[in-house]
């Protein structure tokens, strides 16, 4: 694992990355308020000006930045762009929490064993999208999510956490999808507090 600049109090700053409504990034957040939690939320950063999670971080007194990635010539350099913006916070390590943007293979080299995600799928089981109506439609009998590290092959780092739900007869996408991120959220600050006290 690598070495981390530790604040005052031995936490380790964290960016955390979202697109949405910030429910992860919510869960982070909250976590974090513990005297024991061995991360610090020092900026949510979204690609998405009306994120919901970016007005729940300011609330929280948490720095934001927006970033839009259409206003960049290549992913390269939206990379170099949001990349500025977390070593400006002084942060160590990233969490993905619903961020929809791919980031290019030098950001997550650059960041390897330093950036985890939460995917709403059991991997290696349905990386990608619409996890959910996936597993619905392939007759899944139980469903779940998975915090992993970050590698440049999409959902495919090394697996760290993962929570299992049924699917019920009656599961529609939403109605599985809410099962899965109330694991979501217990699993991922869990899984990010073990990582950084390792």
């Amino acid at each position: 694992m690598p070495d981390f600049v530790r604040d005052a109090d031995g936490r380790v700053p964290v960016a955390v990355f979202l697109s949405g409504r910030g429910s992860n990034f919510l869960a982070l957040a909250e976590a974090a308020k513990a005297p024991d939690f061995p991360a610090k939320i020092v900026l949510a950063l979204s690609n998405k000006a009306d994120a919901k999670g970016l007005e729940s971080a300011r609330a929280m007194g948490i720095p934001t930045v927006a970033i839009a990635h259409r206003g960049f010539a290549s992913r390269d350099d939206f990379d170099a762009a949001i990349e500025a913006e977390v070593m400006r916070a002084g942060a160590q390590f990233i969490c993905l929490a619903g961020f929809m943007r791919i980031l290019g293979a030098p950001f997550v080299g650059r960041w390897e064993g330093r950036m985890m995600n939460v995917h709403p799928s059991l991997l290696p089981l349905y990386r990608g999208l619409e996890t959910h109506a996936r597993a619905l439609a392939d007759g899944a009998t139980e469903h779940g999510c998975t915090v992993h590290l970050v590698t440049p092959e999409l959902d495919d780092g090394p697996i760290l956490a993962q929570a299992r739900v049924p699917v019920l007869p009656d599961d529609t996408p939403d109605s599985l999808a809410a099962r899965v991120l109330v694991e979501e959220h217990r699993i991922y600050p869990a899984a990010l507090a073990d990582y950084l006290k390792a």
